[in-house]
């Protein structure tokens, strides 16, 4: 429930347009659907700016559907991560526009049109098998409006491939590396721009890359300013941080354009 529906419910309730134990039923099923298996946040958007997320993995096709019914009761927008092909079919057959980014596994619903911002993530990759964790990245990002350009395949063993893309490293507003075995680009990439850089370690490598924890220690420490890291193979969190920063971004401008 936003602010302007519950101004409305309150002022139903002082003219007694509405009883006051419908309009505390109201509230409380704005905040949240207790399905016994799951308590469904509603109120997640008003907080956070998007709906719950699902995370797939430990959740029946059942319980993925159900808790997917719930949020688009409610919302325009259903976003679910580490799908596999049984879940998206599941979710396909009760909702018929739902679309399945097979290389990030994640399944999305839009059921309005999402005007991307005018800044730009950029979402880089060091090589093509840590493309899976970059497109989670970069359709969380897409999903929730921010408007995504990508640079797979350009790590430091031909860093070449990387300079030669000065122009879009420079026009980002955000910028998402995405790297295992030794996660170096994310420091080459800091030591370039000015913007903030998430870096995001995979479990690609052989065995004393230790499942992405050699590319996590080598970024978080990293001497190149201005470079954050979420955790191994965490394309979400990433393509998540990165959409709140355009927010914010958009958020302080549109109110610059209103004081005018």
């Amino acid at each position: 429930m936003n602010e302007k529906a519950l101004e409305k419910l309150l002022d139903d309730v002082r003219n007694m347009r509405t009883e006051t134990e419908e309009a505390k039923r109201i509230i409380m099923d704005s905040l949240y659907e207790d399905l016994g298996f799951a308590c469904v946040d509603h109120h997640r958007t008003e907080r956070k700016g998007f709906p719950e997320v699902i995370y797939c993995p430990g959740k029946s096709l059942e319980q993925t559907v159900s808790i997917a019914e719930s949020i688009l009761r409610k919302q325009k927008t259903l976003l679910a991560t580490r799908a596999t092909e049984e879940i998206y079919r599941a979710l396909k057959k009760k909702f018929p526009d739902a679309v399945y980014n097979r290389e990030g596994k994640v399944v999305y619903v839009l059921r309005e049109e999402v005007k991307p911002s005018k800044e730009t993530i950029l979402v880089i990759t060091a090589g093509t098998s840590d493309i899976p964790v970059a497109e989670e990245a970069a359709v969380t990002a897409r999903v929730m409006g921010c408007r995504v350009e990508k640079l797979y395949d350009v790590g430091v063993a031909g860093v070449h491939r990387l300079l030669g893309n000065r122009e879009q490293l420079h026009d980002a507003t955000v910028i998402i590396v995405v790297a295992g075995m030794d996660g170096a680009l994310a420091s080459v990439v800091g030591g370039l721009v000015k913007v903030p850089v998430i870096a995001v370690p995979t479990s690609v490598g052989y065995g004393a890359s230790f499942k992405g924890l050699s590319a996590l220690l080598t970024m978080l420490n990293s001497c190149a300013s201005g470079v954050t890291v979420v955790n191994i193979d965490n394309g979400f969190g990433a393509g998540y941080a990165a959409a709140q920063i355009i927010a914010l971004l958009t958020h302080k401008e549109e109110g610059c354009h209103s004081e005018d």
